[in-house]
Parts: structure tokens; C-alpha cells; sequence
């Protein structure tokens, strides 16, 4: 009977170890399925203090300094972000030696969409001394425009101010812009060679 009872005591040991393996096993696979999604969304270049310079036939037209810049590019839609800031100094060859500029406190390039992004007091100054401030804006590259659902608040080269409450529409050299439910202080001088 003793005998017995040590065949059968073992049959359920070994039992019981063979089932704790196939739920260790089991779990494991379970728990690769599941992060190999994620194990995509990681940055394949990183540049710490970045200082980006772009050329077109020769001319600058673009200059970009931020603290750190990461590439995200083995996921479905591929973009860079600077989670730290960035500062963007933009040439026109209608004025090259007055840059225009734009900061903000993080910025995200969708480069294959051509859209880009920028949040978190989000500064613009164009090479004409327009002074944009906003929380965000948005550029389609594509269709050439701007736009941003944010309070915008402008200044012009001669002090006059403008606020467009819910936000503004343009062209993406400012030459023309839209602005929604705005208010503003305008010289009267502008005012009248305006109207000429």
C-alpha cells in the first residue's frame, strides 16, 4: 500500500510540474505577442544639441537648434519630434539677410505627410517684424497653409496690435492671413493709407 501511494504522490508531482511549465511557457509567449507591437515605438536616431542647417541649390533656407531632435522611423507613419524645444531661423531669397523665426517648447515633423506641428508658446516673427503668439499652429506644407484654433495675438512693425479669439488661417509666408472673431488696436495712420 505504501508502495502505492509514493507511485501515485510522484505521478502527481510530476503532473503538477509538467502543468506549472506549460503556464510559465504559455504566459511567456502571451507576453511577447503582446510587446512586439510596441517594441517599434522606440527613436532610431537621436541628436543631442541639434543644429540643423537646410540648403536649397546653395541658399539657406532654414537653420534649427533644439536640445534634442528623435527620429521615429520604423513605425507606420514615421515622424521626428523635439520634445525639448526648438528654435527655427527661416530665409526668404526675397530678403536672405532677415530671417524670419519661430520657437516653441515642442515641436513634431510628419515628414513623408509634409505637417508639422508646434506647441507651447509657440513665438513667430516674420522677415516683414510681424510678431505672432500662440499655444499652437499647425503647417500643411502641402497645401501651403498655416492654421490654429488658439487665441493669436500680433503685433505689426509700427506697434499696432491685433487678437483673433479663435485663431487664424494663412498662408504659410504670411502674406495672407485670416483671423476669427478678432479685435484690435490699429493706428490711425495705417488706417488711412489703408483706405488710399
Amino acid at each position: 500500500m505504501s508502495f502505492s501511494k509514493k507511485i501515485s504522490y510522484k505521478n502527481i508531482a510530476c503532473l503538477f510540474s509538467c502543468a506549472i511549465f506549460f503556464i510559465l511557457t504559455s504566459c511567456e509567449e502571451d507576453l511577447t505577442k503582446r510587446n512586439g507591437s510596441q517594441s517599434k515605438n522606440f527613436p532610431s536616431q537621436i541628436i543631442n544639441n541639434a543644429n540643423i542647417i537646410q540648403r536649397d541649390s546653395g541658399f539657406v533656407t532654414l537653420k534649427a537648434k533644439a536640445p534634442i531632435i528623435e527620429k521615429y522611423e520604423l513605425i507606420d507613419s514615421p515622424y521626428v519630434v523635439a520634445r525639448k524645444g526648438i528654435d527655427i531661423e527661416f530665409f526668404d531669397k526675397k530678403k536672405p539677410k532677415v530671417p524670419g523665426r519661430i520657437t516653441a517648447k515642442y515641436a513634431r515633423i510628419f515628414e513623408y505627410k509634409k505637417f508639422y506641428e508646434a506647441k507651447g508658446d509657440v513665438r513667430i516673427k516674420t522677415n516683414e517684424g510681424q510678431r505672432f503668439a500662440m499655444q499652437s499652429i499647425y503647417w500643411d506644407q502641402k497645401k501651403n497653409r498655416i492654421y490654429t484654433k488658439d487665441t493669436v495675438y500680433v503685433t505689426m512693425e509700427d506697434g499696432s496690435t491685433l487678437v483673433g479669439a479663435n485663431g487664424m488661417t494663412a498662408k504659410d509666408d504670411f502674406s495672407e492671413y485670416t483671423f476669427y472673431n478678432n479685435s484690435g488696436d490699429f493706428s490711425s495712420k495705417r488706417i488711412s493709407e489703408n483706405k488710399k
